[in-house]
């Protein structure tokens, strides 16, 4: 099975790296500065998972020829359209597209350009970003990518070929029996997490260990997942508990990539993420007003940045 995950940053090159280290077949379509470094460096994961330098296969627009079988898209929600029009040649009528990306606004996307039935759900859960050399830095010792049908047997031939081509890596791989419901589970939580840590400009812990923190974190997460269960996905007990669990932990350094952004003066994925649940809940009836406030905090940062 031929792979060919977009770009090589700290998502899409940690799990095409390892894919790659354990033999699968990866292909990554890169902007040629970003192939000129890793064929003088190499791809260089760094992960407490054990470190590693790679010389994968690499194709930038110039260079891209013939069709895959599963193209990979770990982009921000704000590069899609760029993202889209760079994997077109690679997609075949076989092809499928994997987009391990936040929340579910992009599937909308993907359906009209490439049809549904050629692009597969999928997530990922992994904290990694580039560091000052390229070098890929995984932090945290958790790295999975879940991955599924989102019509038809969960057990496809294509999907099955997935798991084994992806079998062996530095990391949870897991063909999902309800990639929906895995799919939403995480954009709940993420939410939550974004809205909460970008708000406040805080870790969940130190949000937690306000005289309030923990009833607002619990009443973000408690809209999102209203608005999921709306949507006909209510989440399941388990991810309730976790997250549950998580939002009152006092000592829990866990911050949303988002947030990590925001500091830095980095665009950020608002309108992807807490925008589109504050849209869902609005046109569903449901109330969100503290992902209401949390939105609207982004979208003054937002202008901020834009002005500036």
């Amino acid at each position: 099975m031929r792979l060919l995950f977009l770009g090589a940053g700290g998502t899409g090159g940690y799990f095409g790296g390892r894919a790659a280290q354990a033999g699968a077949d990866v292909t990554f379509l890169v902007r040629e500065p970003r192939a000129a470094r890793i064929r003088e460096q190499g791809l260089r994961i760094q992960s407490p998972f054990g470190d590693a330098t790679l010389h994968p296969k690499l194709a930038t627009q110039q260079t891209l020829q013939g069709q895959y079988d599963v193209v990979v898209l770990s982009c921000k929600a704000y590069d899609l359209a760029s993202a889209i029009d760079a994997i077109r040649p690679a997609v075949g009528p076989d092809t499928a597209v994997l987009p391990i990306m936040n929340g579910v606004l992009q599937y909308d996307v993907l359906d009209r350009e490439f049809e549904p039935h050629r692009v597969l759900g999928g997530l990922c859960q992994i904290n990694a970003t580039l560091g000052p050399e390229g070098e890929v830095v995984h932090l945290g010792k958790h790295a999975s990518i879940v991955f599924g049908e989102r019509a038809g047997p969960a057990r496809s031939e294509r999907c099955v070929a997935l798991e084994q081509a992806l079998a062996g890596g530095e990391y949870v791989s897991r063909l999902s029996e309800d990639i929906h419901q895995d799919i939403w589970e995480k954009y709940v939580m993420l939410t939550t997490l974004a809205a909460g840590t970008c708000l406040m400009r805080g870790a969940i812990g130190q949000i937690a260990s306000t005289d309030d923190g923990i009833d607002i974190l619990k009443s973000l997460l408690q809209e999102s997942q209203a608005v999921a269960a709306a949507s006909g996905h209510a989440v399941r007990p388990e991810a309730d508990a976790f997250a549950q669990k998580l939002m009152s932990d006092r000592t829990q350094p866990m911050t949303a990539s988002m947030f990590r952004d925001l500091r830095q003066g980095l665009p950020v994925e608002a309108d992807h993420i807490v925008g589109d649940m504050v849209r869902r809940a609005r046109t569903l009836g449901v109330d969100a007003t503290y992902l209401r406030v949390a939105y609207s905090h982004l979208q003054v940062y937002q202008a901020q940045r834009n002005a500036g």
